[in-house]
């Protein structure tokens, strides 16, 4: 009798969810998906969490496969040659292939008083925390949002428009990933909601306070309570358990999402870094990942060789309260141009995206394999090879499989660049 191949899902965000429903294609495939939470967080809601206008959770029921086992506890460590994940709460799950998409979360704050006094907002924990922080505080209270990617920009319009007093401390300059052009609409609908917009080289935030924040050049401004959104960072699971990873933390991979460590682990979304070139963190691209992870898997059970990624990008949607959006566009290799939407049509797109992200995984849920993502790059290949300075080398792997394939391994500069890119946005 032939046994199941067990597969282990880490990581029940939009990546890990996408993965695991697809994975049942397979009735010989077991599938097991741990997550801290008892429910999914839908989590480009969580702006609104803060604002107090919408819930960011959302039932497994709704988008989890029926087959899919449904462990609920935080991965501890991996150890890949026993292929065993360890669980926090004790115990350990076995596998035969591990998709690693533990996510991104915020990114411990450097500057000094801002751990102590600043508050997060990457994770449902943290966004239900501010909420209660700013329900407590006065309607005149200022409030300080630091960092101006996409989060920063929608959580300053959603508390402005509900009456907050807002500045939103950019460091250097408002959304970051924006078109000039696009960035001065952006400004100017953030303007008329009433938010001040603090750009330039004295526009960073050097140290935080109980009452009020520290700007460059020695700038004190008053601040009752002061929100952090400058940058994401992603779980320190992988480095724990020894597999090698990008500078931000992220597991390394070839094209394929394997991981250059171990054939039998796959990455996918956030935490994943292809080739040391990892896309720009989003949900743009968890989708795609996690479903191409999946592929891999699948592949890999059935003898053949995975396919390289090929997942491109249409730009950025960015809500300005309930009333008012903006739609960055952007070539397929995820670079801004200086076209955009707006109006009602940026609005119905922007709210369209929250209903169409679950969608696309409660469809994969009923008929696994039937997610197809359009939008594809077929100039990353070529990035790769550059960045490498090479042709894409070959190279043999230690693993119980006994299989070779592509490293995907790039130069140190190209890590450092993305990585700092990936974290500025969204």
């Amino acid at each position: 009798m032939v046994e199941n191949t067990r597969v282990v899902v880490v990581g029940g965000g939009y990546a890990g969810v996408m993965a695991a429903n697809r994975l049942t294609q397979r009735d010989d495939v077991t599938v097991t998906l741990i997550n801290p939470r008892p429910a999914f967080v839908h989590r480009i809601r969580l702006h609104q969490v803060v604002g107090g206008s919408q819930d960011a959770v959302v039932d497994f029921q709704e988008v989890l496969a029926e087959g899919v086992r449904l462990v609920v506890d935080t991965a501890a460590r991996i150890d890949a040659a026993g292929r065993t994940v360890a669980l926090a709460a004790g115990g350990s799950v076995g596998y035969d292939y591990l998709i690693y998409a533990v996510g991104s979360g915020s990114a411990h704050p450097r500057v000094p008083g801002a751990a102590e006094f600043a508050y997060p907002t990457a994770t449902l924990e943290e966004a239900e925390r501010l909420r209660a922080v700013l329900v407590a505080a006065p309607a005149t209270a200022a409030v300080t949002v630091a960092g101006a990617g996409t989060l920063g920009i929608e959580i300053a319009a959603e508390l402005a428009e509900a009456g907050r007093a807002v500045t939103l401390v950019c460091g250097e300059v408002l959304g970051p990933y924006l078109h000039p052009r696009v960035r001065r609409s952006v400004a100017r609908r953030l303007a008329r909601l009433g938010v001040t917009v603090l750009e330039g080289p004295d526009a960073k935030v050097t140290a935080v306070m109980l009452d009020a924040v520290q700007l460059g050049g020695g700038r004190e401004l008053p601040s009752r309570v002061t929100i952090w959104t400058a940058g994401f960072g992603v779980p320190d699971l992988a480095a724990r358990s020894g597999l090698s990873t990008d500078a931000l933390g992220r597991l390394l991979t070839d094209e394929t999402l394997t991981s250059v460590d171990d054939v039998r682990i796959v990455a996918a979304g956030d935490s994943a870094a292809p080739s040391d070139l990892p896309l720009r963190m989003s949900c743009q691209a968890a989708g795609p990942l996690g479903a191409h992870a999946a592929d891999t898997v699948l592949s890999q059970i059935a003898g053949e060789h995975p396919a390289p990624i090929d997942v491109g990008f249409f730009g950025l949607c960015v809500s300005l309260g309930r009333r008012a959006a903006t739609v960055q566009l952007a070539s397929r290799d995820d670079t801004a141009n200086g076209f955009s939407l707006r109006g009602r049509l940026a609005v119905k797109i922007k709210e369209s995206s929250y209903q169409g992200l679950i969608r696309h995984l409660a469809d994969e849920a009923r008929e696994p394999g039937s997610y197809a993502w359009k939008l594809r790059d077929g100039r990353r290949r070529d990035l790769v090879q550059t960045t490498r300075g090479e042709a894409p080398a070959t190279a043999e792997r230690s693993s119980t499989a006994g299989r070779s394939s592509t490293a995907g391994r790039a130069a140190t500069a190209g890590r450092a660049a993305t990585a700092g890119r990936a974290a500025a946005e969204r």
